[in-house]
């Protein structure tokens, strides 16, 4: 036995939390029948209360973001995990849930890949969206855990490739646990957003949920990293046709587009201007890999006519950036900064995070391009046309009235 003294800081040191490492009813197996997921049906559809799920996907190793697991788990029917490869269609689990709540964590994740497979949600509660409104300091699954129910959550398997064949078992584990004490969470989680008086924001935030859709991106090449060292429009059809190419390429071998070749890669050989394979870059594997390919493309990109060129930038189609408001329009900066003083002051005293009351986006478009009349129900119906909720609205409209009446028009 040491004689050490024990320090203060040793002392004050909290212990470790228990790891939660392995499901009530252990590791189930991978459903992979149309039978078996009957039987899976069945069980959920005889269970009670709301329907935790999760999905896996294999972002970084898949081209696109479908599942390679979803699992399900409902009180009285235990845990399921099914292999939506060999089922695409789970449409029988769907009618089983019926209007059934669903428990997700970071729902905007996982719903489009589960919409994929035929699940639509009827009812919402999002962990992850609870979390922020009832503003805890961190909102990941295992932080949210640690914070309700005193355990540890292991996430090392988070980033896997769950396209792999057979999923090793360990795995598994870990996916069964990602749905395990969601139930349990919901069930505290709502108890506080009722005794916070935020029940009835949470309740349409989840309703918001189930018509949300990705944002369709328009021009996806313009996020190729290190695209802003490029200025010359020819260099930038260049990147163009090569980032196409590449998402071609990517998506025939169904893996990630950066599997192909990185975006500093495609950079590269726009800028080199190639026309035979000795003039691409050297030391770069992938590009030697698909050598036809890259050249095509720069070639195509040579042949455009000038009418065809992407231009440096694209105007954005809001208000100009922030940065510019001082000068631009210094009435409007001081609207906006006496708005944001406001909101962050309820955002403090409610313990929410301020974008959660309402989005930078839809405030900024507002007071760059007011209503006709600075009331409170006028600011309501301007929110309301960029989708800002109900509760939101009664909150926000209020302050812009305010802020406007305390700068008003010269």
């Amino acid at each position: 036995m040491s004689d050490e003294p024990v320090t203060d800081e040793a002392a004050e040191a909290p212990a470790p939390l228990p790891v939660l490492t392995e499901p009530a009813e252990g590791v189930p197996p991978v459903i992979t029948s149309e039978s078996e997921l009957d039987d899976c049906a069945a069980a959920i559809a005889a269970g009670v209360g709301p329907v935790a799920l999760d999905a896996e996907r294999a972002s970084g190793y898949r081209y696109g973001q479908s599942a390679y697991l979803v699992q399900v788990r409902r009180e009285g029917a235990g845990t399921w995990l099914i292999d939506p490869v060999t089922l695409p269609d789970l449409t029988p689990l769907d009618r089983s849930i019926g209007t059934g709540e669903w428990i997700l964590h970071a729902a905007t994740q996982d719903l489009p890949c589960l919409r994929e497979v035929g699940l639509v949600p009827r009812q919402i509660f999002d962990t992850e969206l609870a979390a922020r409104l009832l503003g805890l300091p961190r909102v990941g699954l295992a932080a949210v855990i640690e914070h309700y129910l005193g355990i540890s959550l292991a996430k090392e398997h988070s980033a896997v490739d769950w396209s792999t064949r057979p999923l090793p078992e360990p795995w598994l584990r870990y996916a069964a646990l990602d749905v395990e004490v969601l139930g349990e969470l919901r069930n505290l989680m709502g108890a506080d957003l009722a005794s916070q008086g935020k029940g009835e924001w949470a309740r349409q935030e989840f309703e918001a949920l189930q018509s949300w859709r990705p944002a369709s991106k328009e021009d996806p090449w313009r996020r190729t990293s290190g695209l802003h060292k490029i200025r010359q429009p020819r260099v930038l059809a260049t990147v163009r046709e090569l980032w196409y190419e590449r998402d071609r390429i990517a998506r025939d071998r169904d893996t990630s587009p950066g599997r192909v070749i990185p975006d500093t890669s495609l950079v590269d050989i726009a800028l080199a201007d190639p026309h035979a394979p000795a003039d691409l870059p050297r030391g770069h594997r992938a590009i030697q890999r698909s050598q036809r390919a890259w050249l095509d493309a720069v070639a195509r990109a040579r042949k455009l006519p000038d009418a065809e060129l992407p231009p440096a930038s694209v105007k954005a189609d809001g208000p100009p950036p922030q940065r510019s408001w001082p000068s631009r329009d210094p009435l409007a900066a001081e609207r906006l900064a006496t708005t944001r003083e406001t909101l962050g002051a309820f955002a403090e005293a409610h313990t929410v995070p301020i974008e959660n009351v309402c989005s930078p986006d839809p405030l900024r478009r507002v007071v760059w391009s007011p209503p006709a009349e600075r009331t409170p129900a006028a600011f309501a119906a301007a929110l309301a046309d960029l989708g800002v909720r109900p509760w939101q609205r009664e909150i926000v409209a209020p302050m812009l009235a305010d802020a406007f009446a305390a700068h008003p028009d010269a």
